[in-house]
């Protein structure tokens, strides 16, 4: 990884961050239906994201990305309570301490935006995830919140900001 940068996202990127997470989402054979693989915005991610108190970052090396995560209000829920979403990495980029940097960003961004929970949805076999995930401070819950349509993400969890 010789220049590993993480930036706000750009329209030229929507084609290679929708690329990136709908490969991690086949890697792991994660249902099409009731995930972010369906998600109507997932080739329109700059633009879904540029909206008040939201955030989408990608992850570059050498001009390619790798990567990427954001943060936005949790529909259908209190203003308070933002979403941590669409958060994948290629095989390259994962075991580099990315998660990490990527969480603090989000998280980081997430308080300055006034949020006081961040929200996610993951699925169970995505344990390295979700190792971030608990080590970043989040804490399981027994059920779902707002309404973020991915109905086959059955691990849902939250974290104080």
């Amino acid at each position: 990884m010789d220049s590993i940068l993480i930036r706000e996202i750009k329209p030229a990127d929507n084609p290679a961050i929708a690329a990136v997470i709908r490969n991690v989402l086949l890697e792991y054979n994660v249902p099409k239906v009731g995930t972010a693989y369906a998600d109507p915005q997932l080739d329109f991610m700059c633009e879904a994201y540029d909206k008040p108190n939201a955030v989408y970052y990608v992850v570059e090396n050498n001009g390619k990305i790798i990567g990427g995560a954001g943060i936005s209000q949790l529909e259908n829920e209190a203003e308070t309570i933002c979403e941590l979403q669409k958060m994948y990495f290629l095989p390259e980029a994962r075991g580099l301490g990315l998660g990490n940097k990527m969480m603090d960003r989000c998280l980081t961004r997430a308080k300055e935006f006034g949020y006081e929970k961040c929200y996610l949805e993951t699925m169970p076999y995505m344990e390295d995830a979700q190792k971030l995930y608990k080590k970043s401070g989040f804490d399981y819950l027994c059920g779902p919140m707002g309404n973020t349509g991915h109905t086959s993400c059955p691990v849902w969890m939250i974290k104080e900001l």
